[in-house]
């Protein structure tokens, strides 16, 4: 607390100010994973989906009430806008006044919970005990059982981090850049192994505390929610291939709930950092969110996806779709006997549709407009499935044909066809066969094959 003695007083509105601006860019915030009622003693409760979020202009989700302790830091990370040696107003919250905040905040119906961030003040323990005792308060003194996460600062002490843990729902320790290289160019004070650290502490602790819930029930919980961190995107030139491969290992080493992609925005104008002219990568984000997706919950491993030859996603597809069209031997998929692994492998078929479909032909047979009413995407699915033998439409199973049906011609107009094995129409192509074909066109080939 000596780190705070002697802080220019400023009012609250306006350190509110100052703290949610500079907390903005960090993006490894959820609410998922924890599901705790209130229990009539205490304010709030943290049942399944009860944080309320904002959603930014690009797309992001933003907890409302979503700030740092404080943006001093010892640190000078050339990404960063709360860097030491950058010109920006400075601000710190008391852990007292965190509480105010959070429970007038929750009073106005504005927020179910807290995700609380810092900046480095002092020293890495220092930082790690204001947030500990900011959790501490309110949950024993102003009795907030509501939704919580936090930062776990890496250097900090052990028992400090584990103090947090068991006050916290959620924690992330933010892994910064995809690699030890990166860090080292652009944040030369931290070091890849002090991240890793208390990364394994959090992982150890919840296996540690699963085996106590399972022997003793009252025991208090660690870090329910699990733990995340955050890479981010294009501030140095690691591919998608190193990335999602770095994503598979945090996954599969360290047990991780997510890992959250950030596209880098150059907000200290640093001359080592890439000028980035057409903006943040939002799209290359949002390939990397699909294909993380992949990985969680529909089977597929990075290196099925990319590979040092292909070491980026194509921008006109999804990762699943342009998984789909480089395996076409695998395909077209039949409907009803398919195993869900397969079905989980087709474009338009997620992983309720999937289960749906394996749940729903144990009664019968299944067509076409009753994948529809599952809610199979069927204009993506079609290409790759088959229902009693046959498919929805006559399509050819070549690769330029599906991905000229399954883009538009704007997309392909935008992107052009550059590293794409996708050819130009030659003059002795079937022009007939190999244009795009409309709705209509295809129900009138349909109905004349009847």
């Amino acid at each position: 607390m000596e780190y705070l003695a002697g802080k220019r007083e400023m009012a609250l509105e306006d350190k509110l100010k100052i703290l949610t601006d500079a907390a903005k860019y960090d993006v490894a915030c959820t609410s998922s994973g924890v599901d705790r009622k209130g229990d009539g003693k205490s304010i709030g409760n943290c049942v399944a989906a009860g944080i309320c979020h904002s959603f930014s202009g690009d797309g992001r989700c933003i907890a409302l009430l979503k700030i740092l302790l404080t943006n001093e830091c010892v640190f000078d990370c050339k990404y960063c806008r709360n860097r030491c040696s950058n010109d920006v107003p400075r601000a710190t919250f008391t852990p007292e006044e965190i509480c105010t905040l959070t429970m007038e905040f929750y009073r106005r119906n504005y927020i179910e919970g807290l995700f609380l961030s810092s900046g480095v003040i002092g020293n890495p323990t220092a930082t790690q005990e204001l947030i500990c005792r900011t959790v501490w308060l309110l949950r024993n003194r102003y009795r907030f059982n509501g939704y919580v996460h936090v930062k776990a600062i890496p250097g900090a002490a052990p028992e400090v981090i584990q103090q947090t843990g068991f006050l916290a729902d959620r924690m992330s320790v933010n892994l910064e850049l995809p690699t030890a290289e990166g860090l080292r160019t652009l944040a030369p004070n931290k070091h890849r192994k002090s991240i890793l650290t208390p990364m394994r502490q959090i992982q150890t602790g919840i296996q540690v505390n699963r085996n106590d819930l399972t022997l003793y029930r009252s025991a208090p919980k660690f870090v329910g929610g699990g733990q995340s961190t955050q890479m981010i995107i294009g501030a140095t030139p690691e591919s998608d291939y190193q990335i999602i491969n770095v994503a598979e290992s945090l996954y599969r080493k360290f047990e991780l709930k997510r890992v959250f992609y950030s596209a880098f925005v150059n907000v200290t104008g640093d001359k080592s950092l890439p000028a980035l002219p057409g903006g943040p990568p939002l799209l290359r984000e949002h390939r990397l969110y699909q294909a993380d997706w992949l990985l969680r919950f529909y089977g597929f491993r990075a290196e099925e996806l990319l590979d040092e030859k292909r070491p980026y996603f194509n921008v006109m597809l999804d990762p699943k779709e342009d998984w789909a069209v480089r395996h076409l031997e695998r395909f077209p998929v039949e409907i009803n006997r398919a195993p869900l692994e397969e079905l989980l492998r087709v474009p338009g078929i997620g992983v309720k549709s999937a289960q749906r479909i394996v749940a729903a032909r144990r009664s019968g047979s299944l067509t076409f407009p009753d994948l529809k009413k599952i809610g199979v995407v069927l204009k993506r699915a079609l290409y790759f499935i088959t229902c009693g033998g046959r498919m929805m439409y006559p399509v050819k199973i070549e690769e330029d044909y599906i991905v000229r049906n399954l883009t538009s011609e704007k997309d392909r107009v935008r992107f052009g066809s550059d590293g794409m094995s996708y050819k130009q129409l030659s003059l002795f192509d079937d022009a007939e066969f190999t244009r795009p074909v409309t709705v209509i066109e295809r129900q009138q080939t349909a109905v004349g094959q009847l």
